[in-house]
């Protein structure tokens, strides 16, 4: 459990996830994020921008995993601490910092990187927002860059409403072929896109992500605070509900050479 005050039944469903001990929170679980990375093909010494970037899980497994140096954009003050604690436990604090800051305040990092990250931030954002996000992250790569995309997909309006109202948030998926016109009208070329089911709350998902331990400790979490399990189970139901038409999907768009 955190340590810090809020309301289980009005907080984002990403707070509520992690307040019951989740630590992987992107839509498509430990094994997209990773098929993203080797798209990638990132070498040693590489720079990469990541959005949100939370407690640092991803940051640090492309530190340890490519040998690439990583600069976290996150707002939330708390989830910066812990994710500079996480990264000094890890030994990478020489390969990775942290900007706190808005993601729509990129355009204050003079920097271009040769891979920007984004997991599970742009579908939060509503349509005028997603665009200029698209712009801000093409002016943040060097030539030749890449943007890698980890978001939900979904092929029915009906799934943002009922997203929304569970996750307490604006939800507002895309399909993978509106998130592919996105990236082309910013000046991307993109390169591979995937998908697969939005199963993160599925026992097999939570056993893959979190291990059987991590997985006991969020059910014991989950049995101990009724106001928790209520607001996951909520977001379970929501899932299961429009399985058929709710996912996640993959991107890798390059900016082009100027």
């Amino acid at each position: 459990m955190t340590t810090y005050s809020f309301n289980p039944k009005t907080a984002p469903g990403h707070q509520v996830l992690a307040a019951a001990g989740k630590t992987i929170l992107r839509p498509g679980g430990e094994a997209a994020s990773q098929q993203l990375f080797a798209w990638a093909e990132c070498s040693p010494g590489d720079r990469v921008l990541e959005l949100a970037s939370s407690f640092g899980v991803s940051a640090i497994a492309l530190a340890r995993n490519f040998g690439v140096n990583v600069v976290g954009v996150e707002q939330n003050s708390e989830s910066v601490q812990r994710a500079r604690e996480a990264v000094r436990e890890a030994g990478l604090s020489d390969r990775i910092s942290f900007f706190e800051a808005s993601i729509f305040n990129l355009d204050q990092l003079e920097e271009r990187f040769d891979v920007v990250l984004a997991e599970a931030i742009l579908t939060m954002q509503a349509p005028a927002g997603k665009a200029k996000l698209f712009r801000l992250i093409y002016d943040r790569l060097k030539p030749g860059g890449v943007f890698l995309s980890h978001e939900m997909i979904t092929s029915t309006s009906e799934v943002s409403e009922a997203l929304a109202a569970s996750l307490r948030v604006n939800a507002q998926p895309l399909t993978a072929e509106a998130w592919r016109e996105l990236a082309q009208e910013a000046g991307f070329a993109v390169q591979r896109q995937d998908s697969g089911p939005m199963d993160l709350l599925d026992l097999s998902r939570l056993i893959q992500d979190e291990g059987v331990m991590g997985t006991v400790k969020f059910a014991s979490n989950l049995i101990l605070h009724p106001e928790l399990r209520d607001r996951i189970l909520e977001m379970r139901q929501v899932f299961h509900q429009y399985r058929s038409s709710l996912g996640y999907g993959l991107m890798v768009a390059q900016r082009q050479p100027d």
